[in-house]
């Protein structure tokens, strides 16, 4: 996979897939290599541009703090570095975050947005993640798995087989062992998005939006999608069976969101 070398950094990113373009943005933590089964509904298609956001894979730790900005900056950067003057976003999760961050800042370049299981910040932010870091690792495993679906408790798991191999594919997953490098990428990432705020500014926005929700997702409540969808003009509101994950929960969600982008 290739990398680009902007606003100071190596940022790894790859490109796949045929038809309108679509730059995909990540979650917080994850990496292209985590996550390749997710683009690939996508990538089916769309040609898709992602990128290990800095700090995370196999893109560049540069010094923090980082701010929402940057990564949004880092997203025109690399829109730039393939040529793409416009092109269609899809958000999920911290990603929605950084799609928001680059729809107000420069809306000339979205075609069509989809944010999925995100928040626009302040009164409407996400679970502060960055404040389980202190938490004894049983704990953090328990609430991990509670915000990921607020329905998920030992009884409900119990008698819901694939729910229950989801959570354990998630919580497995942030249970491994990473370098100490990764950890303080992933640590800057929180932090930032522990600062991300666009509600006030979401009127900027003049592209059709699709603002996706999981009914049950403690991580990025409903309410925050319904707030997005309020203040962005013309958006549209989802809200389907499932969690912070409802997109694979929910089999009506991933063609749905994949028709809105295809427009």
């Amino acid at each position: 996979m290739p990398t680009a070398h902007v606003n100071g950094i190596d940022l790894h990113h790859e490109r796949r897939g045929a038809g309108p373009r679509l730059l995909f943005c990540n979650g917080s933590g994850a990496t292209l290599a985590a996550t390749a089964l997710l683009l690939d509904p996508y990538a089916a298609r769309f040609d898709v541009l992602a990128h290990d956001q800095r700090g995370l894979g196999r893109t560049g730790v540069p010094p923090g703090p980082y701010e929402m900005a940057d990564y949004a900056a880092d997203a025109v950067a690399l829109l730039d570095h393939v040529g793409w003057d416009r092109c269609r976003v899809v958000g999920i999760s911290f990603g929605g975050m950084v799609a928001q961050e680059l729809a107000v800042t420069h809306p000339d370049r979205v075609e069509r947005l989809a944010l999925v299981c995100t928040s626009p910040g302040g009164e409407f932010a996400s679970y502060p993640l960055h404040t389980l870091a202190d938490e004894d690792s049983v704990g953090v495993a328990a609430m991990h798995t509670t915000l990921l679906d607020t329905r998920f408790t030992p009884e409900y798991l119990a008698v819901h087989d694939g729910d229950r191999m989801l959570a354990e594919l998630v919580t497995g997953r942030r249970a491994e062992a990473v370098p100490e490098e990764v950890q303080r990428g992933m640590a800057m990432q929180l932090d930032a998005r522990s600062r991300h705020d666009v509600v006030d500014r979401l009127g900027a926005i003049t592209c059709p939006t699709l603002v996706a929700a999981g009914r049950y997702d403690g991580i990025a409540p409903p309410a925050n999608s319904e707030a997005i969808a309020a203040r962005v003009p013309g958006a549209t509101l989802r809200v389907y069976e499932g969690g912070h994950m409802f997109f694979v929960q929910d089999p009506a969600a991933q063609p749905e969101i994949l028709d809105f982008l295809a427009g």
